[in-house]
């Protein structure tokens, strides 16, 4: 990866905010009673994990877990790890997963697996970014922001190798070549 990487404006921080809006209000349907688990996918999750639950007016509980499936490129190596697991029983509460783009599919369906067998009342998934094009193991998204292209995108959380996560709006890094 040399210095030069070109980005280009996919979604604006106006757009993304429009989209957690709608996300937010879904939300607050669906959980109002329920005092839910909220668990966000670290690191690429917590700018967005940060922004709803600012607009979620009810009682919840944040969890985090971290998982590893990229190494320092931009393709996915498809093996998936719990790097940092949770904290905090979920058996029998009403868990909403928080993740900050579904692309393969193969993290989000180990992280389902791994929740279901953990037995909470409910389980359903938030995403703000979804790539359908890359899919390869169909994931039900229950709550979705912005659908993207087949492009590798970074900003807003979203990084490539730990570079362009702070961005507050969301880029496509273009191919020099």
């Amino acid at each position: 990866m040399g210095s030069e990487v070109k980005l280009s404006v996919l979604f604006t921080r106006d757009e993304i905010a429009a989209t957690v809006n709608k996300l937010a209000a879904e939300i607050r349907q669906d959980y109002l009673s329920k005092n839910p688990v909220l668990i966000a996918v670290l690191k690429g999750s917590f700018m967005f994990l940060a922004d709803l639950i600012r607009l979620l007016d009810f009682p919840l509980e944040v969890e985090f877990i971290r998982l590893s499936s990229y190494g320092g490129g931009r393709e996915s190596s498809g093996k998936i790890k719990v790097v940092q697991g949770l904290q905090s029983e979920v058996r029998g509460r009403h868990v909403l997963v928080i993740e900050d783009i579904i692309d393969t599919g193969l993290t989000a369906d180990f992280l389902l697996d791994y929740l279901r067998q953990k037995k909470p009342a409910s389980l359903k998934l938030c995403v703000l970014t979804d790539k359908p094009a890359r899919r390869k193991t169909p994931v039900n998204i229950d709550y979705r922001g912005l659908t993207v292209p087949d492009k590798f995108i970074v900003g807003y959380g979203l990084d490539w190798d730990e570079r362009f996560r702070h961005l507050p709006d969301i880029y496509v890094v273009e191919d020099k070549g």
